[in-house]
């Protein structure tokens, strides 16, 4: 473990400590509990937050930036986070990426599980809990999961 630096119970790679975590989530209220656990849980990445999916979209192509995690509601204005994940896995450039993506929403029914994770590259869906501190251990979960995950974007193998 000589290359992660060591935080209370967690080993962080300092390769993902610089790299945003992108939230696309339209609900404010959401967006501030969102930010509040993840800073709560010593997490020091830059987190990027968008209300609906086509700035979020235009953020990823155009950023030189290489996101750790992307985290985004499924019920959105203008394009559902379904669509908005259907966009990203035709895209090219941002499948190269390989951004982990995972859904986080209020609304869990059986159809968009399936569309998820049958017709796309989904690695995720979870349901918002109404407990902050659930809500918090389910962030800190997720992100803790994918800084020790091997994936194209690790920084060592």
């Amino acid at each position: 473990m000589n290359n992660y630096l060591y935080y209370g119970t967690k080993y962080i790679d300092p390769m993902f400590q610089d790299r945003p975590i992108v939230i696309v989530d339209d609900d404010p209220d959401d967006q501030e509990l969102i930010q509040a656990a993840i800073v709560e849980s010593g997490f020091s990445n830059q987190l990027v937050f968008f209300t609906t999916c086509k700035p979020a979209f235009e953020y990823l192509k155009s950023s030189p930036d290489q996101p750790f995690l992307i985290i985004c509601d499924v019920n959105l204005p203008i394009q559902s986070g379904i669509e908005f994940k259907r966009d990203i896995d035709n895209d090219q450039q941002l499948r190269q990426k390989s951004i982990p993506f995972v859904f986080l929403s209020t609304s869990v029914d059986r159809g968009s599980v399936d569309t998820a994770y049958k017709e796309m590259t989904v690695q995720g869906f979870f349901r918002k809990s109404h407990s902050y501190q659930d809500l918090k251990h389910l962030l800190k979960v997720m992100i803790e999961y994918w800084n020790l995950c091997k994936h194209p974007n690790s920084a060592d193998y």
